[in-house]
């Protein structure tokens, strides 16, 4: 198994399964190759898992990214229809709504109620899309994830948790 060493002045070792799907060795600056190589050897199961499911993420998202003209002018066009459809429907009303290249997250809602929503957003079924638009709707009432807020979503959603599942993999 193929991996890189990433030494500094820690004490504990560790792996790290790497954005590009590779894996990443965390060690101490005095532990040697060899201990370093039984560490990842004890840990290779764990390790082939990960890389694989990582792997299919970053295909996944080399896909997406290659669409990403089409899926920014969906999204430029529909999130704003949804975000005006569901906001009326709740009586919580963004102060703007912008439409941005954020890979690790859906949506977002600041704290004077921007709401953000990423393009990648389109490349998944619109029960899911639906729900990231509820969601952060939701966030202008409540900024934070309690029951309350929950229980808002559920309101105007009551299947949220199936919808929320979708977001796992695009189609």
């Amino acid at each position: 198994m193929e991996y890189e060493i990433k030494r500094s002045a820690r004490k504990t070792v560790a792996l790290e399964i790497t954005d590009r799907a590779t894996l990443l060795v965390r060690a101490p600056l005095k532990m040697s190759d060899r201990e370093i190589e039984k560490f990842v050897l004890k840990y290779s199961d764990w390790a082939a898992e990960k890389l694989e499911t990582a792997s299919k993420r970053a295909e996944r998202e080399q896909g997406i990214a290659a669409r990403e003209k089409e899926l920014r002018k969906k999204a430029e066009h529909l999130l704003p229809l949804l975000t005006a459809r569901y906001s009326a429907a709740m009586g919580l009303k963004p102060a703007s709504v912008k439409i941005t290249s954020a890979e690790k997250r859906f949506g977002s809602c600041s704290g004077k109620n921007g709401i953000c929503f990423s393009w990648r957003l389109m490349a998944y079924p619109m029960p899911a899309i639906e729900y990231v638009v509820v969601h952060e709707l939701a966030h202008i009432k409540h900024h934070n994830h309690s029951t309350a807020f929950y229980k808002l979503i559920e309101r105007y959603m009551p299947d949220y948790r199936s919808r929320r599942a979708l977001l796992k993999t695009p189609e």
